[in-house]
């Protein structure tokens, strides 16, 4: 058989594995991929750099597990630079199935929490964080919209009980704060129309200061927002993830995500131009066979 006949009958199978395999050995590797961090990611992380400790960061996990891949790695590199700092977080999830992926998260930052760590030439000593005193979760509530006008007037009336099941009143970090007006910013990391109920129900009503991490697919749509000055900064997908992960000098999952990305692009993209390659060859040989 001719070798382009080969290329043309060529079982999908290796195709699969062999893209497997360099997802595997990319995963594996210490290969640095370059970033250009863009200038709506830098907005995100200079706005919060620029805050006091004791401030408050409002984080709206709004996704569910299909977009834990892209979302999650946000979460991470947004809370340790808020905790680091000794920014205090509000964290909701409005997503039926976001809590215990926020439960999760929240545990995995408080164990890297109490391990030293220099970033970006500053060393942070290790420390526990304790709900309700560096951080208050309020948890789930149906009718997202809701959730979010009600927040506006008083966290209470949403959430009387934090995720854990203590009375707000009873947690030291909400003394004295009751809704939108005592947090510096929102900061919704969401995969779907809870999204656009932050910005019209919440930024649109009370005009609190708001960025987003969106899905890579669902970035595009915010970008007038971003002009509007409705928001001041987005973060979208895995890329936006990683462009955060190097600014906080914190590389995590999605930097790692980033190099397997790369890899595996490219070796669809080489058995794309080699399966044209095959299908010209082989058309242009019937042709001179008459065929």
């Amino acid at each position: 058989m001719i070798t382009y006949d080969k290329l043309m009958s060529l079982d999908r199978r290796w195709v699969f594995l062999f893209l497997a395999l360099v997802c595997v050995g990319a995963y594996i590797s210490s290969v640095e991929v370059p970033l250009r961090v863009n200038k709506e990611v830098n907005k995100i992380y200079n706005f919060i750099d620029t805050l006091k400790p004791g401030q408050i960061v409002f984080i709206a996990i709004d996704y569910d597990p299909s977009s834990q891949a892209e979302l999650h790695p946000m979460t991470y590199a947004l809370s340790e630079q808020c905790f680091r700092k000794g920014i205090k977080v509000i964290y909701t999830a409005l997503s039926q199935n976001g809590p215990g992926m926020a439960d999760q998260a929240i545990r995995d930052i408080g164990d890297s929490m109490k391990v030293d760590r220099t970033y970006n030439g500053v060393t942070y000593k290790g420390r526990a964080i304790k709900s309700g005193v560096d951080y208050v979760f309020l948890g789930y509530k149906a009718y997202f919209a809701i959730q979010i006008l009600s927040m506006g007037q008083d966290f209470r009336l949403p959430f009387p009980q934090d995720y854990y099941g203590k009375p707000l009143d009873s947690l030291p970090m909400m003394n004295g704060v009751r809704n939108y007006s005592q947090i510096a910013c929102v900061v919704d990391i969401g995969a779907g129309n809870i999204t656009d109920a932050w910005i019209s129900y919440g930024q649109g009503r009370f005009g609190f200061p708001m960025a987003l991490g969106t899905t890579g697919v669902m970035a595009p749509i915010y970008y007038p927002y971003l002009n509007s000055g409705q928001l001041m900064g987005i973060m979208g997908g895995l890329l936006g993830a990683a462009q955060y992960e190097q600014l906080c000098d914190n590389p995590g999952l999605a930097k790692d995500g980033m190099r397997v990305q790369l890899f595996g692009h490219m070796v669809i993209i080489l058995f794309i131009i080699v399966g044209n390659i095959g299908f010209f060859m082989s058309r242009a040989a019937k042709k001179r066979e008459g065929r």
